[in-house]
């Protein structure tokens, strides 16, 4: 054996997955191009790079190792000044498997004559174009291979939704480590928050309280706005699943069911996907809360609206704003933001009055709703029309698959049904959220108002059940006038 000033210095690159990782360079032996095995090879290695875990054929993952030897290579020293004339691989496709990747790799080696590469069989010339050839088409069907694990995965994902078993990884909150059994005090929780987020609770306020129970993740993190989001977002907390972002079906369009324990109703958790997933209502923002993340302290912040007119007739639709005024019943003031806050500054009006005043036309216009709620227990009146698409749809997926129906007539026809049964089950959606939240428009849902049994974010979300806004006429004349409540003209959201 030669000795160490005979034998070629290089670099060597291992790259394996996290489970094997186990000796002092991040590998196991028999995974490792050693000093023996260089040596034998008349190599010595001067530095060892690894990417343990890091996949070599994701397009937009970086390997800072591997761009590391990359530079090396070309400058044919390391940062230190040791000099490198090649490098040793365990094996080609655990050091690229991209094309691109390859060929940086060989103009890198061969950026100066009588560079050395070898792997654990031996040395390979890559100044001869055969060999680089050979090279490219090892990645190519390494890539090729690649594709196929991940088909395969993806098949394996789908198939485990479909028979609704639960992924891997960490236990979700409200669960045990099973994945299926409830822990009770966890889905205690959940299930009261889903309920307070669909009477109108915001997440703030709900966030306030687990905070204050000292309630924390599985991962013993605090609790924020969007993982709590996401906790009651996930359809799991009804016994169903998502699959790439969708719900997963069987064939006749129906959700799969889940070998897990629910938390709450199928019904609980498509009102919550309509509040999170759209503007089902006014300013009910994709984050569930009904107006800010932090809730206003008065009733009417940002519902009432300027309708005094400009100079070119248009109203100026400007969210009055609240303005403290302690000589004033009540105290304050609502009132039009200036010329330089986007306002006209030329309507203002007592607060206390026009909080009573709207407070008891919207009581009065829930009483009314919550007297009819028997017609919103019926069965939504579109379902009859959304099964015959349905059943329409699937008949002529057969037909064309069966070649009795032409390219042209499918999928013109196809596309237009789809688009049907995406809005007729988007009302279905809206209509169980108003039947969720007539559950909680009661007959006495002035008890609850004037018992302070509603927070101020619940009392905000009827009053936005109720109304799109309230336009504040001017009053005209000058002066200081009596409130009159005819210059206050409520929008509501259905008569």
């Amino acid at each position: 054996m030669s000795s160490d000033d005979q034998l070629v210095p290089v670099v060597a690159y291992a790259r394996i997955s996290a489970d094997l990782a186990r000796d002092a360079h991040g590998v196991e032996d028999q995974h490792l191009v050693n000093d023996e095995t260089a040596a034998t090879l008349g190599l010595k290695i001067m530095h060892y790079y690894t990417d343990n875990d890091l996949s070599a054929a994701k397009a937009d993952l970086v390997r800072p190792d591997f761009e590391a030897m990359l530079k090396v290579l070309k400058v044919g020293h390391l940062p230190d000044g040791r000099t490198v004339r090649g490098a040793i691989v365990v094996a080609d496709d655990r050091l690229v498997r991209r094309v691109g990747d390859y060929e940086r790799f060989v103009d890198a080696v061969t950026f100066e004559d009588r560079r050395i590469y070898a792997d654990a069989k031996g040395l390979k010339d890559l100044y001869n174009e055969d060999v680089e050839s050979m090279g490219l088409f090892g990645v190519v069907v390494s890539k090729a291979e690649v594709r196929k694990i991940r088909r395969r995965t993806r098949r394996s994902h789908r198939r485990r939704a479909e028979q609704g078993i639960p992924v891997g990884g960490t236990r979700p909150f409200g669960w045990e480590h099973d994945k299926l059994t409830l822990r009770p005090e966890e889905a205690r929780h959940l299930a009261q928050a889903a309920r307070d987020v669909i009477a109108g609770k915001s997440l703030h306020s709900i966030l306030e309280a687990w905070r204050d129970a000292e309630l924390r993740t599985v991962h013993n993190n605090v609790w924020q706005s969007r993982s709590l989001k996401l906790a009651l977002w996930n359809p799991r907390m009804c016994g169903w699943r998502k699959h790439n972002g969708e719900l997963v079906r069987d064939a006749d369009g129906v959700p799969v069911v889940g070998k897990w324990d629910p938390i709450i109703t199928p019904k609980e958790w498509m009102a919550i996907d309509a509040l999170f997933s759209a503007r089902v209502g006014p300013n009910i923002k994709a984050d569930g809360t009904i107006t800010d993340y932090r809730t206003p302290s008065h009733l009417l912040t940002g519902i009432l609206r300027c309708g005094k007119p400009k100079e070119d007739g248009k109203f100026c639709n400007a969210p009055l704003r609240v303005s403290t005024r302690p000589d004033l019943s009540g105290g304050y003031v609502y009132q039009c933001p200036s010329r330089s806050m986007g306002g006209c500054g030329g309507s203002a009006r007592n607060g206390a009055k026009v909080d009573e005043y709207i407070t008891e036309a919207v009581l009065a216009k829930l009483e009314e709703r919550a007297a009819v709620k028997q017609e919103l227990d019926a069965e939504w009146g579109g379902e009859e029309e959304l099964n015959r698409l349905m059943t329409k749809q699937r008949t002529m997926l057969q037909k064309w698959q069966e070649d009795q129906i032409s390219d042209e007539l499918f999928f013109p026809e196809n596309h237009r049904m789809e688009s049907r049964i995406k809005e007729l089950r988007k009302e279905r959606t809206q209509h169980a959220l108003q039947i969720q939240r007539a559950s909680a428009l009661t007959e006495d849902v002035r008890e609850q108002w004037y018992s302070n049994k509603l927070d101020m974010a619940q009392k905000r979300a009827l009053v936005r059940e109720a109304l799109h806004a309230v336009i504040v006429l001017p009053v005209g004349g000058g002066g200081r006038r009596p409130f009159n409540p005819d210059l206050l003209v409520p929008k509501w959201t259905r008569d």
